[in-house]
């Protein structure tokens, strides 16, 4: 099969299409024929050389993936040969085939096509388990989303109103903001020209937030603190803004609010599968009723990943970009 490999860390053009070993179901895995992939930010980081895959994962990146299943492994049951689906990854999931644990699998959603299933798993399954299991969000609450036009930001902002809570979302053009309007978010920041604390503030008569979706890490962690609400909780994704940062434990004191971290990649098979299960029970329904949909940006030939990686690296894009497969000749 072909594959995207990184020859050495760097830019995009480290990515390259080549012809590589078939990946082997183990037991409990399946393997699927991939038709599409999907670019996250964790990808473009594996590709810098800074977020290795956990241990015994796939060496391409690729961390969703939607296609049907080849083949069944020792152990699986509840699929078959030629189910469509489309699946969580640790890897992989840029190249014509993956290797996939069948905890993580999901079957291909009522109303959405083979290739832009591959657009739902990781940030379904990022924004569920933070913001509904971890943050518990509810209804009538206020949720901020840090980058609401981003796939992660597209997702949350529709499972957010489809529970009954408000959004407020941040984003740095005027056009990425009516897009978020149109998903459905009620507040809308330039972060380019607005200060966000003081905007939810008072859009929500001084309360501020009760959860917050950050991407942004340190660059944000103060002045996230300050936008919680009494009883708020920050939930922290991703690192866009440095690693390291200052937390006033007064203010987080004074609120009794809370701060976390999670990420998917590396958590024990049992815990991805419980998620996946919950997205399942609790989002697939929502999916299937039209009321979230996968939000899709462009697609682009798996082989041209690099173009891809630049798009996102340029936050050019609102919602995700897809890399799509051509059968082995």
């Amino acid at each position: 099969m072909h594959a995207i490999t990184i020859s050495e860390p760097g830019g995009p053009e480290a990515l390259v299409w080549a012809e590589v070993p078939d990946p082997v179901p183990g037991e409990g895995e399946v393997l699927v024929e991939v038709t599409a992939s999907a670019v996250n930010r964790a990808d473009i980081m594996q590709r810098q050389g800074f977020y290795d895959p956990p241990p015994g994962a796939s060496p391409y990146p690729g961390l969703e993936c939607a296609g049907r299943i080849a083949a069944l492994g020792p152990g699986v049951s509840g699929w078959a040969v030629g189910d469509e689906v489309c699946a969580l990854l640790a890897g992989g999931g840029y190249a014509q085939k993956v290797a996939v644990p069948s905890g993580q699998l999901l079957p291909v959603p009522e109303g959405v096509g083979l290739k832009q299933a591959a657009a739902l798993p990781e940030v379904v399954c990022t924004v569920w388990s933070n913001v509904f299991m971890v943050a518990h969000l509810r209804p009538g609450e206020t949720l901020l989303v840090h980058g609401g036009s981003s796939g992660i930001g597209t997702m949350a902002i529709q499972l957010a109103k489809a529970v009954g809570a408000k959004v407020a979302v941040t984003a740095g053009t005027k056009e990425k903001l009516e897009r978020c309007a149109e998903l459905g978010a009620d507040i809308l920041i330039n972060y380019r020209e607005q200060d966000f604390v003081a905007e939810i503030k008072e859009a929500t008569g001084g309360a501020g937030a009760d959860v917050i979706l950050d991407n942004m890490g340190a660059k944000y962690l103060d002045r996230n603190v300050q936008a919680l609400a009494v009883n708020g909780r920050l939930a922290i994704i991703g690192m866009q803004g440095g690693r390291k940062g200052e937390l006033n434990i007064g203010t987080l004191l004074a609120k009794r609010a809370a701060v976390s971290a999670t990420s998917l990649r590396a958590r024990p098979l049992e815990e991805k599968a419980a998620i996946v299960a919950a997205v399942r029970e609790h989002v697939w329904p929502l999916v299937a009723a039209g009321h979230v949909r996968p939000i899709v940006d462009r697609e682009l030939p798996m082989s041209e990943a690099p173009a891809a990686h630049w798009v996102v690296e340029e936050s050019g894009h609102i919602g995700k970009v897809l890399l799509t497969t051509a059968p082995e000749s």
